[in-house]
């Protein structure tokens, strides 16, 4: 066991990054070395490829007993000379574990009521109609004759989905009885066997039928500060019809908003979401449908947004979203004003069949001077099986286009994506 250590590196304040993927520790700590203590999970770190950080750097253990862990944690900054000056969290199940933390440390960070808020896709709704915020209808539904009861008066069809859950695991349109009984059979053998993650653990197995709104959506970040609220960035989901619905291909910024939708005029409507569900300082990120010149609210959650958006941003507008989260939790100043995006597009690789993963040929695409970034995340031998199932190991990676000036961006982006080599064995 090492001894107490004063040298000036070790002795700096910390973030504390709780619960994060092993590639964000891998970007933080070798671009920002020494300014995060990396609180990790047992089977993350196990899993992981990237190189284990320094002992000093991360605390690796079981993330569900936050009694345990807090003192661990005690034990850590101890040995080490280390203080905790902020709390950061990228990822929607460890958040209740970061707000536990925050408030045994004295550090700012939602609490856990505005976190279920947020999590919660009834009760957030419930709270935005409450207060005049624009958003789906949404229903709990416990069977097919609920779900049928309700469709009847839905006329762009209804929406299912989980009332815990991310992005467009598990959701599913329908429009009639037999969609919506394959969705119903689909959505809760889904929920059966996610019972036991924390991502999808509402503690009745809730489900939702939610108003489809039917129009272009998109994605933000901001930060929210005692004072009122500052946009980071704005990007259009594109979101094809060939794929489980709902799933992003990809993402465009700037994100362009509607010629009659000013985005001067979001800025409130965010700020008073945001608060509606307790929220009161920190970086979030939502997703909005636009209907009729009015943004309709899908989620916000009190995390930047995450995918292929980080390398999105960090290309197109040399902005460092990671970077900017642990500035915004541990209290450090922060400016904007200077950041602008270049139009650039990410599209998300995604495998066409189950199997197991041989080879990813990229070097047609490689000398393409408007490519600016080929990320693959998975190597050969790596196991694919497709949505409704599994909706992570189907992404393959991504790839980050230059499209100034381009007319049509998205179909020439796609048609280029085609040109990789992706060999799938059965």
């Amino acid at each position: 066991m090492p001894t107490t250590n004063t040298s000036a590196a070790l002795s700096t304040p910390k973030v504390l990054v709780v619960g994060t993927t092993a590639d964000y520790i891998e970007w933080i700590r070798t671009r920002y070395p020494g300014e995060a203590l990396f609180i990790t999970a047992s089977s993350v770190r196990q899993s992981a490829q990237e190189p284990v950080p320094d002992p000093s750097e991360e605390l690796v253990c079981d993330l569900s007993d936050t009694a345990a862990l807090m003192n661990k944690v005690k034990a850590h900054l101890k040995t080490w000379s280390q203080t905790p000056a902020g709390i950061a969290c990228f990822d929607c199940e460890a958040m209740i574990t970061a707000s536990r933390l925050a408030k045994i440390l004295g550090l700012s960070y939602p609490g856990e009521s505005a976190i279920l808020n947020c999590r919660d896709k009834l009760i957030s709704k419930q709270l935005w109609q409450t207060q005049g915020v624009p958003c789906p209808r949404v229903w709990p539904v416990h069977g097919i004759s609920d779900v049928m009861r309700i469709l009847k008066d839905a006329k762009a069809g209804l929406v299912l989905k989980p009332a815990w859950g991310s992005g467009s695991e598990l959701v599913f349109q329908c429009g009639n009885r037999k969609e919506a009984e394959t969705a119903w059979q689909t959505l809760t053998a889904g929920l059966e066997k996610r019972k036991e993650n924390a991502l999808f653990g509402h503690p009745d197995q809730l489900v939702l039928a939610e108003e489809r709104i039917c129009g272009p959506e998109y994605s933000a970040d901001f930060i929210l500060t005692d004072t009122g609220l500052t946009l980071i960035r704005l990007a259009r989901k594109m979101i094809p019809a060939g794929m489980p619905f709902g799933t992003a291909a990809g993402y465009e910024v700037p994100g362009i908003l509607p010629l009659h939708l000013p985005v001067e005029t979001l800025t409130p409507v965010l700020e008073k979401a945001a608060r509606a569900l307790g929220l009161e300082t920190g970086i979030c990120m939502v997703d909005f449908v636009v209907r009729h010149n009015r943004p309709y609210l899908l989620e916000i959650t009190p995390r930047p947004g995450g995918d292929c958006l980080p390398w999105l941003l960090d290309i197109s507008g040399h902005l460092d979203i990671l970077k900017l989260t642990l500035d915004v939790a541990g209290n450090r100043p922060w400016d904007l004003s200077g950041v602008q995006f270049s139009p650039h597009m990410a599209l998300r690789i995604h495998a066409g069949k189950s199997g197991t993963l041989r080879e990813i040929n990229h070097r047609d695409l490689a000398s393409e001077p408007r490519v600016k970034q080929i990320h693959i995340m998975r190597k050969p031998g790596h196991r694919i099986v497709l949505p409704p199932e599994d909706y992570d190991s189907w992404l393959l990676g991504h790839i980050i286009f230059d499209t100034y000036g381009w007319n049509f961006p998205e179909t020439r982006c796609s048609l280029m994506v085609r040109r990789l080599e992706i060999e799938i064995q059965p």
